[in-house]
């Protein structure tokens, strides 16, 4: 099973507390552009496997495309996989894929998708705090550094979507879908 999602990064900045040398102060830049990319992945609790791209948009089209890369990849399993309810992501996913059957979770919800959590640790370490981008291209590189950073840590990727609930489901002490 896995769980998927997507994350918007952008040229915002994200200025936060940072530790300094005593009577020093820290230079962080500041801006405000509003240039977005977005990080598609879907990651499993019990593997530790992950796949994500960037794609330019969140809607239906990225989402396809995501989708087929991601079936292509996986093409010896069938995939149920846990999203959740936004518009770009149809319910007739499982007519165009033949190993992937989407599992949806409640609407306004997404404390139930540990993918969730994935973008705050990347946001959170180290990766995007108080770092400035000169264009969308940097902002990118970045996002590879990050996820191939993950794709190299299985047990990070267990440790972050490893939900108590999860874990039940992946016994087997809650009800097969």
């Amino acid at each position: 099973m896995f769980f998927q999602d997507e994350a918007r990064f952008g040229r915002i900045d994200n200025v936060c507390s940072c530790w300094v040398p005593p009577h020093s102060r820290a230079l962080v830049g500041n801006q405000i552009i509003r240039q977005y990319t977005y990080l598609y992945g879907a990651f499993c609790p019990e593997t530790g496997e992950q796949f994500s791209m960037i794609l330019p948009y969140a809607n239906t089209a990225c989402m396809d495309i995501y989708l087929g890369e991601f079936s292509k990849q996986f093409s010896d399993y069938r995939v149920i996989m846990g999203m959740d309810n936004a518009s770009w992501h149809s319910s007739d996913i499982s007519k165009k894929l033949d190993n992937i059957v989407p599992l949806f979770q409640p609407p306004h919800s997404p404390e139930l998708n540990p993918s969730e959590n994935v973008w705050h640790y990347v946001r959170e370490s180290g990766h995007f705090k108080n770092r400035t981008f000169k264009s969308i291209e940097e902002v990118e590189d970045q996002l590879i550094v990050a996820a191939n950073t993950l794709l190299s840590n299985r047990d990070k990727i267990k440790s972050i979507t490893g939900f108590g609930w999860v874990k039940k489901a992946l016994e087997g002490n809650m009800i097969a879908v």
